[in-house]
Parts: C-alpha cells; sequence; structure tokens
C-alpha cells in the first residue's frame, strides 16, 4: 500500500497532494494571508532560491529594493504637485526705449515718492516658488473683490487720479496700486512689479499689475481674477515703469499712447 505523501509546497497559492487512494495528484487551494505573509513562508522554506543559507540575504535585498522604490515614487509625487502649483513658463515681453509717463502717475509719485522709487538693490524678477504664487493670488482675488469699481470722473470728478482706494472705491490703476503695496508687505520686491499701460478690448487705456517672475511676466488685473502670462491677456502693451530709473519704458504696441487711463 501506498505511504501517504504529505503536501508539498512550491512557489504557487496551491498545495500538491499526493492522494494514496486514488493514486492522483489532487490540487488543494491554500488559504493566503496575504502577500507579505505568503512572501515569509516561502523565505522561510527557501523556495525562492532552493538553498538554506540564502534566504535571509535575498529577504534583505527585497526590502531594501522596495523601500528605495517607495522613495523614488514619494520623490516623484512631490515634484508632481510642486510643478502643478505653478504656473506654466512663458518668454517675457520685452521693452524697446523709454516712454513719456501719464500725469496722473507724475502726481501719484510727487505725493507717494516711496511707491515709485527703483532700489536696484532689488532683484528685477521673483523666483517663483509654489507659496509666492498662492500669495499673488490670494492678494489679487482679495483686492478684486473688497474694492468696488468706478471710474474717476465719477468717484473725483476729474478724467484720471492715480491713488489708493482708501474709501473702497477706485478705477484700474488704484486696484493695481493697491496689489503691489500689499505684495510689497509681503516681501515681494517692489521693482519686480511694475504698472503698465495697454489698450483693452474696448479700445480704451487700462492699467494692469505686470510681475516679472523667473516664470515670466503675468498680468494682475481688477476685469478679471485669472493672473495670466502677458501674451494671453488680450491687449496690446504700450508702456511699463522702468526697472532702472523713475520713469517709463515703452512695450512696443502702438505708436500713439494712451494719456489717462480713465476706464474702470
Amino acid at each position: 500500500m501506498m505511504e501517504p505523501v504529505e503536501p508539498r509546497r512550491v512557489n504557487s497559492p496551491f498545495t500538491f497532494r499526493l492522494s494514496p487512494k486514488f493514486n492522483h495528484v489532487s490540487l488543494v487551494k491554500r488559504t493566503l494571508t496575504g502577500w507579505w505573509g505568503m512572501r515569509q513562508d516561502y523565505f522561510k522554506n527557501s523556495l525562492f532560491c532552493g538553498v538554506n543559507e540564502k534566504p535571509a540575504v535575498f529577504g534583505t535585498f527585497i526590502k531594501t529594493a522596495l523601500l528605495g522604490v517607495s522613495f523614488l515614487l514619494s520623490g516623484a509625487a512631490a515634484q508632481a504637485q510642486t510643478l502643478a502649483s505653478l504656473p506654466p513658463s512663458s518668454v517675457p515681453i520685452t521693452s524697446v526705449g523709454s516712454a513719456r509717463p501719464l500725469q496722473g502717475w507724475s502726481d501719484f509719485c510727487a505725493k507717494y515718492r516711496s511707491e515709485c522709487a527703483v532700489n536696484a538693490s532689488e532683484p528685477d524678477t521673483i523666483e517663483m516658488t509654489p507659496q509666492i504664487w498662492k500669495t499673488i493670488v490670494s492678494v489679487n482675488q482679495r483686492v478684486n473683490s473688497t474694492i468696488k469699481a468706478v471710474t474717476d470722473a465719477d468717484h473725483w470728478g476729474v478724467v484720471d487720479v492715480w491713488g489708493f482706494p482708501d474709501d473702497g472705491k477706485g478705477d484700474c490703476e488704484d486696484f493695481q496700486l493697491l496689489k503691489r503695496k500689499l505684495l510689497a508687505e509681503a516681501g515681494l520686491p517692489r521693482r519686480a512689479m511694475r504698472m503698465t499701460v495697454v489698450i483693452d478690448e474696448l479700445g480704451e487705456g487700462h492699467a494692469v499689475l505686470m510681475v516679472r517672475t523667473s516664470r515670466g511676466d503675468f498680468v494682475l488685473d481688477n476685469k478679471k481674477n485669472a493672473i495670466l502670462p502677458w501674451h494671453q491677456t488680450g491687449y496690446v502693451y504700450i508702456k511699463r515703469e522702468s526697472q532702472d530709473v523713475v520713469g517709463w519704458v515703452s512695450l512696443g504696441g502702438i505708436m500713439s499712447s494712451p494719456t489717462t487711463t480713465a476706464n474702470r
């Protein structure tokens, strides 16, 4: 009579059993306690390498490999999250010589000299990080949502006055001046944030704040909360404040530039 043969484990989630009664091999599925428990069982019985002295070394190798993969995946995920938190890079706008300042800006600078001064020791671009981008977006949205847009004609009875909207009302340049003031107070270099005159979708003079960064030039606008690269706004760029002297530089948009930024 054939002696019963003990079940033999192989590298499989099943057990092969030789049946003495029917003289054939029956396949019996083992209960698994999870991949890790099965792996330990295989190592214990030397089923990966066939030699009792190797499983511990092999097990250490597998653990090290898994740990390395884990670090690689976590690092890649962190890098992807950082990139997703930043705006896309773009080519900055170029200036093409000096330009004449607006009278409203000149009057503002006579009253608030520090707001127009150029500190050459400051960087002319902002090194963009997710936290800085978050700050810029937050300030832009906060000012846009708290200040009521009114023209200078309705507000002050004159065509164009540059100033801070201390009473909660202002037109385009007042929004942008306040944004720059708040961003400078948050630690961003004023030299990298330049008041800019454009022709808007209505064909009128309009003021925006151009923030010059390591990822390109971005436009803060009171007409929209989205902060866009300069070339995606649809505006014609006329001139902006210089980064080197107290004055303005031309951006080459049109030959005849507006003398006011009188719309909201």
